[in-house]
């Protein structure tokens, strides 16, 4: 049964401490691939593991559009209303990017020996059910009665409401057994269990999506109230060795199948690892969504199409067509501007990519391809604008040398091989047996799929080592300031240099490849009816 929910994508990462800016850097990766979700475990007697709430308040100071979760909250050691009054007010300050996952309880061990209350199963589905009244009655901050739940576990007698989310937040529940499936039909928004932890495998969805859609019409709500969450783990692999055990492709047809057999709208990795987040985000997902969308538009007998709405790839219902002879994919041009008098290079003897053959088709899957390194380039792009407005600190006095070193240090565009092949290595991996000893970037394969554009990529590369130059001229720039803090001309003039410089640069390198990228992909195989 497919309930026709919009389709989300996110990470389930580990919240460990050491070291301690791991999950950080992983939520922004998850954000950067275009994922839509970053969730972490909640365990606050483990003293090997963040605090989950202090971890997502930090995460969310420093991403911009993901949205983040625990998977779940830990509901024994954390006090309901102040559960609420958190998650609203990280809502507002991140301008709704917050979804609340609650846990009814596990390790009851480690939980009374952190002060909790140990609650038998029976036990934790009431003090469950309660925890979510309060909850949502501190949500509903228009109403102007005090709040009061007298309930067996929590209660509250004359409580102020408020604040409200400032989105419609959901409260996700992770639960398996029937009577707390049945609680969330009643009471919740999504439902969020993990795969492994059923014997059956994804067969044992639908009897457990029977228990929550009973739960649901007992408390009088349509069963497509409730979003299906799941949180999945696998490997890529060239060949298929079982579910979500193969290809990105597989992965995708694996996926799509449970949305539409099951009504699994949420599809949460379990990894930390960057090669995985990373194909997820850019292949995975890209390609779920076209599979549901096309099989919801021609009227798959699962799908609920009433309740379908847009979602990131297209508005319901419209008709998409097989592919276009025109790429909408528009590079980012370069507006001339310069800040500099010194050049890097001469801008004049770049070579140029041949034309694409005529009546070539692009499909949506080749838009999404070339779309991508231009998504890339944003970002590095709003570094650039980060790295500005550091020295423009340091100059004004208000952030110290060493402190832009460290920040400029960690970011994308200074690692030595900051551009395409680095952010792409990933992707571009073999996936027949006879590209193994080929190496995994991206400007081998294209060189190979078309030899007219191996000057491009020559002067690509060339380009790539003058941009990591310049920014080593910023950061001997920055030293020399340590001695003449009088004088800061070198420092800007380096920066404008830097500024120049990438912003080329990334417009070149978007002009001649990514009409390119859209027929051969970032790896052999990409883009082929097959995957």
């Amino acid at each position: 049964m497919d309930y026709g929910h919009d389709l989300q994508f996110g990470t389930f990462l580990s919240p460990a401490n050491q070291p301690a800016g791991r999950p950080v850097e992983l939520a922004q990766l998850s954000e950067r691939v275009g994922l839509d979700l970053a969730t972490f475990q909640d365990h606050p007697y483990q003293p090997a593991l963040h605090d989950a709430w202090t971890l997502m308040s930090y995460i969310a100071a420093r991403t911009e559009r993901i949205s983040l979760a625990g998977n779940v909250l830990n509901l024994p050691l954390r006090q309901p209303v102040v559960i609420a009054r958190s998650a609203a007010n990280l809502d507002l300050l991140t301008g709704g990017r917050i979804e609340l996952g609650l846990g009814a309880g596990a390790f009851w061990d480690a939980i009374e020996a952190s002060g909790g209350r140990r609650l038998t199963p029976g036990q934790a589905v009431i003090a469950l059910d309660e925890a979510i009244q309060i909850i949502r009655g501190v949500w509903a901050a228009e109403d102007p009665r005090a709040l009061r739940v007298d309930g067996t576990y929590y209660s509250v007698s004359g409580a102020k409401r408020g604040p409200a989310p400032a989105h419609d937040m959901g409260i996700w529940i992770g639960a398996y057994k029937p009577r707390m499936l049945r609680l969330t039909g009643r009471a919740a928004d999504g439902w969020l269990p993990t795969l492994g932890y059923l014997p059956g495998g994804p067969s044992d969805l639908a009897e457990l999506n029977s228990h929550i859609d009973e739960g649901a019409q007992e408390a009088a709500r349509a069963p497509g109230d409730i979003r299906r969450l799941l949180n999945i783990s696998g490997r890529f692999s060239s060949s298929s060795n079982g579910f979500l055990d193969g290809p990105a492709d597989q992965w995708a047809e694996e996926l799509a199948g449970l949305t539409l057999e099951y009504g699994i709208s949420g599809f949460i990795l379990g990894s930390d690892d960057p090669t995985m987040i990373e194909r997820f985000g850019v292949e995975v997902a890209p390609a779920v969504r076209e599979l549901v969308r096309d099989e919801r538009q021609q009227g798959h007998p699962d799908a609920q199409g009433s309740s379908l709405r847009a979602d990131s790839t297209g508005a319901a219902g419209a008709t998409a067509p097989p592919g276009s002879t025109t790429l909408s994919t528009a590079p980012t041009a370069d507006n001339g501007v310069r800040l500099s008098d010194r050049t890097s290079w001469d801008e004049s003897t770049r070579p140029v990519a041949p034309p694409a053959p005529a009546g070539y088709v692009y499909t949506r899957r080749a838009e999404a391809v070339g779309q991508h390194l231009i998504d890339v380039h944003d970002h590095l792009r709003q570094e650039l604008t980060e790295v500005r407005d550091i020295i423009r600190q340091v100059i004004e006095g208000a952030l110290g040398v060493g402190d832009a070193r460290s920040v400029i240090n960690t970011m994308t565009l200074r690692q030595n091989n900051w551009t395409l092949g680095a952010y792409c290595a990933s992707y571009c991996r073999t996936v027949t047996q006879h590209h193994a000893l080929e190496d995994a970037q991206i400007f081998p394969h294209l060189r190979k799929s078309d030899s007219g554009l191996v000057p491009v990529i020559d002067r690509l590369e060339e380009e790539h080592v003058v941009i990591h130059e310049v920014l080593e001229d910023v950061d001997a720039a920055l030293v020399r300031v340590i001695g003449e803090t009088n004088d800061f001309t070198g420092l800007q003039e380096a920066v404008d240099i830097l500024t120049d410089t990438l912003l080329s640069h990334l417009s070149y390198e978007e002009r001649e490849i990514v009409e390119p990228l859209a027929r051969y992909g970032f790896f052999a195989g990409q883009l082929s009816e097959s995957g």
